[in-house]
C-alpha cells in the first residue's frame, strides 16, 4: 500500500496546467458521457502519475482505480495508461454544483447550458470528513482568502511537531489557494498552495482544486448557485438502448484504522445495489466482477444477447 506521506512528498514538486473535462449532456433517459482514452507513457519519462492525471483532468485516486499496479511514483516507459473520462453521471438533479466526495470528482452544470464539467477534487482527511448527503448553496466568494486555523487544527499539527499560525494572511502560501467558493457557514471549494492533493484525503474537510480549475470556478459560478454533497461509490444506469451500465469506486473509509488498512473497505449490500447488479437483464457474474475490481469507470454488465440464463 502507498503511504500518503510518502505519495505527498514526491508529488509536491509537480507543476501542471489544468482544465475541466466538458460534456455534452445526454439525452433523456440517459447518464452516460464520455468514452475512456489510453496514453503511453514516453521513454525516458521523469514525471509521477500526478502530472499525467492533470494533464487529463484527473485525480490521483481516479488514475490509480484504473490503473492498478502502475508505479504513482515513476511510471516505467512504455505503460500504457487508461485514462478514465468515460463516467456515469450521478443519479440527482443536473443543476449547480455537484460534488460526489466518493469518487472525488465535482460536477458543475452551468446555467443556460446543455454541459457537464467535471473537476478531480482533493476532499477531507479521515477524521476530518468532508460532508455529504447535504444541499447548500454558495454563500459568498473571496479572491485571495485568508486563512484561521480552528483550534483543533492547531493541536494536530502540534501533535506531528509542527507550528500554525493562528492566522495565516492571503498569498502564495495560503493553504487555501488564491480562490476560495464559500459554502454554507463552515466550508468552502478553494485552492490549494500546493501541487498535490487532488484525488486525496488531504483537507481539513473542505474542497480542494488545481488552480486553473478553481480560478475558472470562481470566475463563472455565480453567488446563490445550489451545491449538492452527495456519496456515491457505487454508480448503475440502463441506457435508452437498454444496456445496464455499473460504475464502482472505492467507498471512503469512516475512521483512520479502516483509512490505513490494506483491506478493502465493504460495499453496502442495500436493496437498491442488488437492484443494480442482479436485476433482470443484467449479468450477475460481470456485476460481481465489478464489484470486486473497482475500477472507478463504467463497465457493460447485461446479459449478452443469446447468452440469457447462462450466469
Amino acid at each position: 500500500m502507498i503511504r500518503l506521506s510518502s505519495l505527498a512528498f514526491v508529488l509536491a514538486t509537480v507543476t501542471c496546467s489544468v482544465q475541466a473535462v466538458t460534456y455534452m449532456l445526454p439525452p433523456d433517459g440517459s447518464r452516460l458521457v464520455g468514452s475512456p482514452i489510453t496514453v503511453s507513457i514516453p521513454e525516458g519519462n521523469t514525471e509521477p502519475l500526478e502530472y499525467y492525471a492533470a494533464q487529463y483532468g484527473q485525480g490521483l485516486s481516479n488514475m490509480l482505480e484504473a490503473n492498478p499496479g502502475v508505479d504513482p511514483f515513476l511510471p516505467k516507459a512504455g505503460t500504457q495508461l487508461t485514462i478514465p473520462q468515460q463516467v456515469i453521471l450521478p443519479d440527482t438533479i443536473r443543476q449547480g454544483i455537484v460534488i460526489n466526495v466518493a469518487e472525488m470528482r465535482l460536477y458543475y452544470y452551468p446555467d443556460q447550458s446543455n454541459t457537464v464539467e467535471i473537476f478531480p477534487i482533493g476532499i477531507g482527511q479521515a477524521g476530518r470528513e468532508t460532508p455529504r448527503n447535504w444541499v447548500t448553496r454558495v454563500e459568498r466568494k473571496q479572491e485571495a482568502p485568508g486563512w484561521t486555523p480552528t483550534p483543533n487544527t492547531r493541536r494536530e499539527y502540534a501533535k506531528e511537531g509542527k507550528t500554525l499560525p493562528a492566522y495565516v494572511p492571503p498569498g502564495e502560501d495560503n493553504p487555501m489557494g488564491l480562490y476560495a467558493i464559500y459554502i454554507g457557514k463552515l466550508y468552502a471549494i478553494h485552492g490549494t498552495n500546493a501541487n498535490f492533493g487532488i484525488g486525496l484525503r488531504v483537507s481539513q474537510g473542505c474542497i480542494r482544486l488545481r488552480k486553473d480549475d478553481i480560478k475558472y470556478l470562481f470566475d463563472n459560478v455565480p453567488v446563490g448557485t445550489r451545491v449538492q454533497l452527495i456519496d456515491q461509490p457505487v454508480k448503475a444506469t440502463v441506457e435508452p438502448d437498454g444496456r445496464h451500465w455499473l460504475e464502482v469506486h472505492e467507498p471512503l473509509s469512516r475512521n483512520r484504522a479502516e483509512f490505513e488498512s490494506d483491506k478493502k473497505v465493504p460495499l453496502p449490500m442495500t436493496s437498491a445495489l442488488r437492484d443494480m447488479t442482479q436485476g433482470s437483464g443484467v449479468d450477475a457474474g460481470i456485476a460481481s466482477a465489478a464489484l470486486t475490481r473497482r475500477s472507478g469507470m463504467p463497465v457493460p454488465i447485461s446479459i449478452e444477447p443469446g447468452k440469457a440464463g447462462q450466469l
